[in-house]
């Protein structure tokens, strides 16, 4: 039999063919699917790439370490504002959406909630149980690695609209 005239070899062939990019969507979606989140680790808060949000005096010094859990992350935030105001809480959320507590003192919100988009963006929301203060926070991580900006927008607790950027620094 002369396989370069079988037809049957050239359909089994193509399949095949098909099989790198295959097994590449596999990795990438099990990336995904496994949890990679390249936001975790420490974050230093960049106060001169920054602007401050309303609500509290302007954040002079933070670090913030995001730790991967099961399904989720831990977030201790320890740092300072301006006048001396202790910064220092712990969250600990899954990437669901559903609202947790924030624990501790120094910011304007007390409860927050996650959805993890991909590998390098999260997309927050933050509230103040029985206040006004609601805004959505979108993550992002550089291509780099070396930077997290994030974009927040919503209402102050003073019931205004307002936007700011936060831009963290890895350590």
């Amino acid at each position: 039999m002369d396989l370069r005239r079988d037809k049957s070899c050239e359909r089994l062939s193509r399949p095949m063919k098909k099989i790198p990019g295959m097994i590449f969507a596999m990795l990438a979606i099990s990336a995904i699917a496994s949890g990679a989140d390249n936001t975790l680790g420490t974050w230093k808060y960049n106060t001169a790439k920054s602007t401050a949000a309303p609500g509290l005096p302007p954040i002079t010094s933070l670090t913030t370490t995001y730790e991967g859990i099961d399904g989720g992350v831990r977030i201790t935030a320890k740092g300072e504002r301006a006048g001396g105001l202790k910064i220092d809480n712990l969250t600990t959320a899954r990437y669901d959406g559903r609202e947790v507590p924030v624990t501790g003192t120094g910011t304007a919100f007390d409860a927050v909630a996650y959805k993890q988009i991909d590998a390098n963006t999260v997309f927050t929301e933050r509230s103040k149980k029985g206040g006004k203060y609601n805004v959505t926070v979108r993550s992002v991580v550089s291509a780099d690695g070396k930077t997290l900006t994030q974009t927040i927008k919503g209402t102050g607790a003073d019931g205004k609209k307002f936007s700011a950027v936060g831009v963290w620094d890895r350590q």
